[in-house]
């Protein structure tokens, strides 16, 4: 199989296609060839040097943490699933490759109407703005302020939060506004007096804060929740730390990623592709995730010649 590959860590341009043995699925283990696999802020952080907290990265590596595709193979033991079925699911690393193998417990079925792209890009995102949102007790008559609404965990946390009865402000550039209008939002500018456009919007106050976009956002969310264990980030757990809010991680699920596919069935959830790559332009899509002003995601597309 192809796959893109890390051999030392730095920058986009360590990645390279390589050629590897395919993965056999062992018990209880499915192997899924894979038609998109999203990728995450983590997928770039990993291939720059960072090791998730009780993980172990090995080299070389091979990026993705999310993926869609079609059961190819079945391990000893395994049951639920057979050759030929749609699913999505998740691991850590291996996803941005032809095929990778997973425990079958870490998949649920693809509905027929979701496209490939959609699906490959659904299940890291949409699981940490789940977890997040439950985790700071988002619902009904909650005013949330979501920092990074346009990304790819913001435009799923925006739309949980609306669908769990909550108002959301959530920031972005000038030109993805009219783009959170459509989810649901009211959009609000990031950057220096950030803290007095939300005030202007939300006079009664903000009840919770997620942070999905770092630069300074959680220095602003201190000045609007009073309730410092209402504010949470997922991606700058530096300054949570520092100013005594929670950095929000947890496990991700099948359960949880089946919620959100029947959100989507439902017509209440909509996911956002930036853009598609081949393997050969692996570099390119990191460089976009890497630049931080990617509306929804955006997916690697082992299959397709580029």
């Amino acid at each position: 199989m192809l796959a893109s590959t890390f051999s030392e860590p730095g920058g986009p341009d360590v990645l390279r296609v390589t050629e590897l043995p395919a993965p056999k699925p062992g018990p209880g283990e499915v192997l899924v060839r894979v038609l998109a696999a999203g990728i995450q802020p983590a997928d770039t952080a990993i291939r720059s040097g960072w090791t998730p907290p009780g993980a172990a990265v090995t080299l070389p590596a091979i990026p993705g943490n999310e993926f869609a595709g079609v059961v190819e193979q079945l391990g000893a033991g395994s049951f639920g699933w057979e050759t030929g079925d749609e699913v999505l699911g998740f691991r850590l690393l291996g996803g941005h490759a032809q095929y990778v193998a997973v425990q079958e417990s870490q998949l649920v079925a693809k509905p027929g109407a979701m496209g490939w792209a959609e699906a490959g890009s659904l299940s890291a995102s949409g699981q940490t703005a789940h977890l997040a949102l439950r985790e700071l007790g988002v619902g009904a008559g909650d005013t949330v302020l979501v920092h990074g609404a346009s990304g790819g965990v913001g435009t799923v946390a925006v739309q949980l939060a609306r669908a769990w009865g909550a108002t959301v402000i959530g920031t972005a550039s000038e030109r993805n506004h009219d783009y959170l209008r459509g989810l649901g939002a009211v959009p609000v500018a990031y950057g220096p007096g950030l803290a007095e456009r939300v005030r202007a919007l939300a006079p009664g106050g903000v009840d919770a804060a997620l942070d999905a976009a770092g630069r300074g956002a959680l220095d602003a969310s201190v000045e609007l929740v009073a309730d410092r264990d209402r504010i949470g980030t997922v991606v700058d757990y530096p300054a949570a730390q520092r100013l005594g809010v929670r950095g929000l991680r947890g496990p991700r699920t099948a359960a949880r990623l089946a919620e959100l596919v029947e959100l989507w069935e439902a017509g209440s959830l909509r996911l956002e592709i930036a853009a598609a790559f081949p393997l050969a332009r692996a570099a390119d899509a990191h460089r976009l995730v890497e630049a931080g002003h990617v509306r929804g995601k955006a997916v690697i597309t082992p299959w397709a010649v580029g």
